[in-house]
């Protein structure tokens, strides 16, 4: 008599999602116009290096979205931003996590830019041409699109 083992297959409803605050930094003109945004790379050793996205990072234990979008804005390039205004939720299944994206609206901020993790960043309008972008970015791109009543791509590749 063969013994029967049963094997448990995770899948993206069994992972727990991560909650992320990303920060989407738009200069606006003296009528209040939105213009460009800024893009920064994944920095080498992390999961994606290399690729485009909006700066952010993961909310610590008793943080609020604006709290950590605070923290990470100013770790990571420097700056410290005036108010948060939470725009979008989007669930994104990446094969190394599960993420709850928070994307908040930026408007002002204090500072100068330091990409302090070796990053790059570059102001960017659609469609954007700063490649490869990561897959947590396009819905953004396609809200700021329609938000802007752009046709066409978004972006490159």
């Amino acid at each position: 008599m063969s013994e029967r083992k049963s094997y448990h297959v995770m899948d993206a409803t069994d992972r727990v999602p991560v909650d992320v605050a990303v920060g989407v930094l738009i200069e606006r003109d003296e009528s209040g116009h939105e213009g460009r945004f800024l893009l920064t790379s994944r920095p080498q050793g992390k999961v994606y290096a290399g690729y485009w996205e909006f700066p952010g990072g993961k909310l610590e234990q008793g943080e609020t979205v604006e709290q950590a979008l605070r923290r990470e804005l100013h770790e990571e390039i420097g700056i410290t931003i005036a108010a948060a205004e939470p725009w979008k939720v989007e669930l994104m299944d990446y094969p190394h996590a599960r993420v709850r994206l928070h994307f908040c609206k930026v408007f002002a901020w204090e500072g100068e830019f330091e990409m302090r993790e070796g990053q790059q960043m570059a102001w960017q309008s659609l469609p954007v041409q700063a490649q490869p972008v990561l897959p947590g970015t396009i819905p953004v791109l396609q809200w700021l699109a329609q938000e802007r009543g752009h046709t066409g791509p978004t972006h490159l590749g």
